[in-house]
C-alpha cells in the first residue's frame, strides 16, 4: 500500500510540475526551469516525506544513509561507471560485424562525459532516493526482488512519459514502448547492483547518471520521430536492446530468492 501510495503522488506531483514547467519555458528545453526541476526531484521528496510520516526521524535518517553508503570493492563503482558504456561500445562493434560499418558515434568528448557523471550524480538523489531507495525494498518483500525490479522499472520509465510530449526535450517524439523496455532493463541492472552492494543509493545514483551520459556513445534516436506509442529505433537502438535484456536475463536470474 504505501509503495503505491508513493506512486500515485509522485506522479501527481512530478507531472504537474513538467506540464507547470513546460508552460513557462514556452517551447524552449524546460531542462533549466526551477518549477521542471522540482519536479525531477518529487520522487525523492515524496518518499521522504512518506518515510517522516510513518517511521519518523530514524526512519529518515537510515533512508538517507543510503545515499552515503559507499561499499568497499572498487569493482562496484567500475560496474556502475562502465555498464552502459560497455552496452554502447559492444553496440557499435555488433554493428560493425553484422552491418559492415560503423554506426554513427556522438559528438561530445569522453572527458565531457565523464565531467558531466561527475557533476550530474549528486542530482541522481533527487530520482534515486525514491525509485530504488523506497520503492524496491518495499515491492521487493511483496513481490520478490526479480519482479520489484521490473515493477520499478516500468514505472520509472512511465513516469517520463510527458517529456515525450513536451517540446524541447531530449526524448521528444521519440518511441516511448522502446524506451520502456530500455528503462526496464536498466532497472533490472541498477537492483542487482543495490542488492549486491547491501542498499547502496550511491551506487544506483552513480549508475544512474554514467547511463545518462554515456548512452550518447551511440545515439539511437530516430531523427524527426513524431509517433510516441510506435514501436520504432535505429539499427544500433536495437542492437543495445538486445544486449540489455540479454543482461537483465542474467540479473533476473542471479537475483532469485534475493532479498534486501
Amino acid at each position: 500500500m504505501t509503495a503505491l501510495v508513493f506512486v500515485v503522488l509522485t506522479f501527481a506531483a512530478s507531472w504537474t510540475l513538467f506540464a507547470a514547467g513546460a508552460a513557462l519555458s514556452s517551447g524552449a528545453d524546460p531542462g533549466g526551469n526551477p518549477v521542471f526541476l522540482l519536479g525531477v526531484f518529487a520522487p525523492s521528496l515524496v518518499a521522504l516525506g512518506l518515510t517522516a510520516w510513518s517511521e519518523g526521524r530514524d526512519g529518515t535518517r537510515a533512508l538517507l544513509g543510503r545515499v552515503v553508503r559507499a561499499p568497499s570493492g572498487a569493482r562496484w563503482y567500475v560496474f556502475a561507471i562502465t555498464y552502459m558504456a560497455a552496452i554502447k561500445l559492444t553496440t557499435a562493434l555488433t554493428h560493425r560485424i553484422v552491418m559492415g560499418a560503423w554506426p554513427a558515434f556522438g559528438p561530445a568528448p569522453v572527458y565531457i562525459m565523464a565531467l558531466a557523471i561527475v557533476v550530474s550524480t549528486p542530482v541522481q538523489a533527487g530520482e534515486e532516493i525514491g525509485w530504488r531507495g523506497y520503492a524496491l525494498p518495499r515491492l521487493a518483500k511483496s513481490i520478490g526482488l526479480p519482479a520489484a525490479s521490473i515493477v520499478v522499472g516500468i514505472i520509472w520509465a512511465t513516469w517520463h512519459l510527458p517529456l515525450f510530449f513536451i517540446a524541447g526535450t531530449d526524448k521528444t517524439g521519440q518511441s516511448f514502448p522502446v524506451y520502456l523496455l530500455a528503462v526496464t532493463a536498466l532497472s533490472v541492472a541498477m537492483a542487482w547492483l543495490y542488492w549486491r552492494t547491501q542498499g547502496s543509493v550511491l551506487m544506483t545514483m552513480l549508475m544512474h547518471a554514467s547511463a545518462n551520459n554515456t548512452t550518447i556513445l551511440v545515439p539511437a534516436a530516430v531523427p524527426g520521430a513524431t509517433d510516441v506509442f510506435a514501436v520504432n529505433t535505429t539499427v544500433p537502438g536495437w542492437i543495445s536492446l538486445s544486449l540489455m535484456w540479454a543482461c537483465g536475463i542474467y540479473f533476473l536470474v542471479r537475483m532469485r530468492g534475493a532479498t534486501l
